[in-house]
């Protein structure tokens, strides 16, 4: 037994000494010359198990997906062979001649690494540039099994501040830490964010942007899931529930045989992450210095004043626009105080928004168009508008005057002249004469009593009407609880509208891509779940699949549906290029009406 103890030892080192010295690690594309905006893959090859893969700069591309992992095996004729593959498509941004810088991976000991690779760009399709290094984790971070799951996956709700005025914006952002691969993801639950009026910034990038970040001394991946704009309605301490997501996560599991000794283990865990409660201080605004008519503009603005003319005829109509731009509680100003001659009648004014929400908090500006009617000839002013709104920064209130205006009304025509009523002691009434309902001369037009409607024929049924729609009213009330009494058969029969009102709103989403995969996902698990009658929290691919094949569901149907919900789960984090969100639209209905018909 020693013997072949020894003998086996032997063998197994001649064996690591055979791939030591056969390793290879190469690189390679499907194609060395591109155009600007078209995609291809470069995969990075090793004939062996190796371990810290570290990818190339890829300068000049930006990364679509990727680090895409395959592993094979391959015996021919007693012969053995070992491969790894790394791969990741890319689209070139820029023209020129540019090069794929080499990666590294250590095998058997040993740091090797590949030949760089020139690309030619040709003039293509442009691209938004963005920071690859943003767009994938960084796979280089270590990938041991955590012994606590919280330490490796979590996630911090981020305040730009703590301490605000009331009715000063807050940008807050939810970060997502990790040191273990994430193979889904879902949105449990959103805090309800009382006490708070709230925007959610509108991303222009089309992915999430990773990162790496040191937090106590711990390398994480990093990128921000959800940015929102807050603006404080009351003063006090304001307490933001816990955000809550879940993740299955893929982390390193223990070997149980040989195989999983030489290629790695790896297991698949579900893991629910919520933010630790947040605790806003919101101070009032202070009352020493608040201007006269102050209505609750919290920023920095500005504001300016316009008419579209300054001579006109009685009666014809003239605009005076007043526009307040800047940044700050903009959607949430209230209407202007403007003061107008009393011979001007005044109609409510028509806003115009042209507001941005980004990283930077809501900016822009807000027109308000005032349409007025003088009523008399004369020479006129409109004076000075006062604005006036807090700023946090200085920490004072701010009073803004926009300019006056002199308006000359002149003679309007005949049938549009003012008519005048005064009575003694009392305040002189204007009323245009079109106004006015004269007197009526000619036959009244009146009849008998009993020669109209009452005793008619009409009458009779009007008061039969009443006890027939309380006896129908009755039988359908029997109907509907007879046909509603099975609660589980009511959720089935209307699975399919409700799924209807998600697609529709997907529908409106279109060109949208959070929110239309959102809609989407949400559409089709809200129909399985009351169709199959399985609740949210036992509903995810294992028993969808299963429910369908036990109400023995067309298999080609099934994976459609899985399919198309494994790219909504997706969509957030990788670009969808197979199919447009249109086409998903459409096989999404597809799929809901195919299953209506089978179940």
């Amino acid at each position: 037994m020693k013997i072949e103890y020894y003998i086996v030892t032997v063998l197994l080192l001649c064996t690591n000494l055979v791939f030591a010295q056969d390793a290879k690690f190469v690189a390679a594309v499907n194609s060395t010359q591109v155009g600007t905006g078209e995609q291809f893959e470069v995969s990075f090859s090793v004939n062996g198990n190796g371990d810290r893969f570290s990818p190339p700069d890829f300068s000049g591309f930006q990364v679509l997906s990727g680090p895409n992992v395959s592993n094979s095996i391959t015996s021919i004729n007693g012969n053995t062979t070992v491969s790894n593959s790394y791969s990741y498509v890319l689209v070139a941004v820029k023209e020129g001649t540019l090069t794929i810088g080499p990666a590294s991976m250590v095998v058997n000991g040993r740091r090797l690494s590949t030949s760089p690779i020139r690309m030619t760009v040709l003039k293509g399709q442009p691209v938004q540039q963005n920071n690859p290094s943003q767009n994938a984790p960084d796979n280089t971070l270590e990938q041991d099994a955590p012994t606590d799951l919280s330490k490796s996956l979590f996630i911090k709700a981020i305040p730009d501040q703590t301490s605000v005025y009331q009715g000063q914006q807050i940008l807050l952002t939810y970060r997502l830490y990790t040191k273990v691969g994430i193979v889904d993801s879902r949105l449990d639950k959103l805090p309800d964010l009382t006490g708070f009026w709230s925007q959610e910034v509108k991303d222009q990038q089309q992915q999430a942007q990773w990162h790496v970040e040191t937090y106590k001394g711990v390398k994480y991946n990093v990128a921000d899931v959800r940015q929102t704009i807050l603006f404080a309605e009351h003063s006090g301490n304001i307490t933001i529930d816990p955000f809550e997501m879940t993740f299955i996560a893929r982390v390193p599991a223990p070997a149980r045989d040989i195989m999983d000794q030489f290629f790695g283990s790896y297991k698949d865990v579900k893991y629910g992450v919520k933010s630790t409660p947040l605790v806003i201080h919101v101070k009032p605004l202070p009352e020493n210095g608040r201007p006269e008519g102050f209505t609750g503009a919290v920023g920095n603005f500005a504001v300016s004043a316009d008419v579209d003319k300054t001579e006109l005829k009685a009666n014809e109509s003239l605009t005076y626009k007043v526009k307040v731009s800047g940044s700050g509680n903009l959607k949430l100003l209230k209407e202007l105080n403007v003061s107008f001659p009393p011979d001007f009648e005044k109609y409510d004014p028509k806003i115009t928004d042209t507001i941005r929400e980004t990283v930077k908090g809501v900016s822009g500006s807000r027109m308000y168009s005032y349409l007025v009617i003088p009523r008399h000839q004369g020479n006129f002013t409109i004076e000075p508008l006062h604005f006036s709104y807090f700023n946090p920064a200085m920490g004072k209130y701010v009073v803004l005057s926009a300019r006056s205006f002199k308006i000359k009304v002149n003679k309007g025509t005949a049938d549009s002249n003012v008519t005048a009523f005064s009575a003694a002691n009392k305040e002189e009434v204007k009323v245009l004469d079109k106004d006015i309902r004269y007197i009526k001369t000619g036959e009244p037009g009146l009849s008998r009593q009993g020669e109209r409607f009452y005793n008619s024929a009409w009458y009779i049924l009007l008061l039969l009407t009443g006890p027939v729609a309380c006896i129908a009213a009755f039988m359908y009330r029997n109907w509907s609880r007879r046909n509603n009494s099975d609660l589980v058969k009511v959720k089935s029969r209307k699975a399919g509208k409700v799924a209807v009102r998600h697609l529709a709103n997907a529908e409106k989403q279109l060109g949208n891509k959070n929110e239309f995969y959102d809609a989407i996902f949400k559409g089709l698990y809200g129909y399985l779940s009351d169709k199959l009658n399985i609740s949210m929290a036992d509903l995810n691919r294992e028993t969808i699949v299963s429910s369908l094949r036990t109400r023995k569901v067309n298999e080609q149907l099934t994976e459609q549906l899985t399919d198309t919900l494994d790219r909504c789960e997706m969509a957030r984090y990788s670009p969808v290029t197979q199919l447009s969100e249109r086409e998903v639209l459409e096989k999404a209905k597809h799929i809901i009406n195919s299953i209506e018909d089978e179940i």
